[in-house]
């Protein structure tokens, strides 16, 4: 753990590299690099004391990890323009190149679900194993403009959000429709579901609150409700990017979410690891050395809880299991 005196200095490095940034130098502003930290103890979820295990700092925008069949992690790295491997030692590689995407899932059949937002593709694929490969929705389909994050259901059809639409889609299982299952949400990013699948869950990252929905045997989703209220809402004056040339006031930062077996639901928050109860009542929130962008179970037993975020990912060791019946 970082000593009060490493602390400060990290601390006036970022602010003097703002201060010359700010002035119009040709550098980005200084990045503190990232670093493990500790959690504190909640019940039934993880261990008090449990290091938050920094694995890498060197990656390119980091989002979307899903569990492998096998326990090992994927997760996307858009900045590289690949999705990532990561196996039971911590080696990196390359599980697929040539995407620049935000959310993963399986299908019941076990392929992969990806959204691509590269410029001019910008859609949904099918994107392994190969020979596999489908294109679910793209620009071509109404009411389709883009991805942020996704989850895929038992029978194969996929919820996912559009920020700049507001809303949250659903492909139907048969993979040649979709339909807006839920509008008015004012920056809709994380999506899962509760491990009897009769919940949707969706962050609102401009928003105070976590939602939930019921949903319906055809995809559908009914009675939106707030079902937990984030734990530490962002007051200042920060702002993040929704597209080129346009900004928007964060309130939240609320990004990934992951589901574990007894259905309580994990928040990448402003502030670290935000755990909830089933109920919606916060347990604890998991302190983290940057803001995390995405987090899923993996791991033989689904006991392993990898982070993303930025540059970086990290693993933390578990009390509690993933849900197994999907891959997230």
């Amino acid at each position: 753990m970082r000593d009060k005196a490493t602390l400060a200095g990290v601390g006036l490095a970022v602010l003097c590299s703002v201060a010359v940034f700010a002035q119009g130098a040709a550098t980005p502003p200084y990045v503190a690099p990232a670093f493990d930290t500790y959690t504190p103890s909640i019940p039934g979820v993880v261990s008090g004391g449990t290091r938050v295990e920094l694995i890498t700092d060197q990656l390119t925008g980091t989002e979307g990890p899903v569990a492998l069949p096998d326990g090992t992690l994927v997760f996307t790295e858009g900045g590289a323009r690949r999705l990532t491997h990561i196996d039971k030692d911590g080696k990196l590689s390359t599980f697929l190149g040539n995407i620049q995407s935000g959310g993963l899932g399986f299908d019941p059949k076990g392929r992969l679900i990806a959204n691509d937002n590269t410029p001019g593709k910008e859609g949904i694929y099918i994107v392994y194993p190969k020979g596999a490969e489908a294109t679910l929705v793209d620009r071509k389909t109404q009411g389709f403009m883009g991805a942020n994050d996704l989850t895929v259901d038992r029978k194969g059809g996929v919820y996912f959000t559009q920020p700049e639409q507001a809303n949250v889609g659903y492909i139907l299982p048969d993979g040649k429709a979709m339909r807006i299952v839920a509008g008015n949400v004012t920056r809709p990013n994380g999506i899962t579901m509760s491990p009897d699948e009769k919940i949707l869950y969706v962050n609102d990252s401009r928003g105070e609150y976590l939602l939930a929905y019921d949903i319906q045997a055809d995809g559908s989703v009914t009675n939106r409700r707030n079902f937990a209220r984030y734990h530490q809402i962002n007051t200042s004056a920060a702002t993040g990017d929704v597209g080129p040339g346009l900004r928007y006031p964060v309130t939240s930062c609320a990004d990934g979410l992951a589901v574990d077996k007894e259905g309580r639901v994990f928040n990448a928050g402003c502030n670290g690891i935000q755990v909830y109860s089933p109920q919606g009542r916060h347990l604890g929130t998991i302190p983290t050395g940057r803001v995390i962008q995405n987090l899923a179970f993996a791991g033989p037993d689904k006991k392993t809880l990898y982070l993303v975020g930025r540059s970086a990912a990290w693993k933390i060791q578990t009390l509690t299991q993933g849900y197994q019946g999907r891959a997230k």
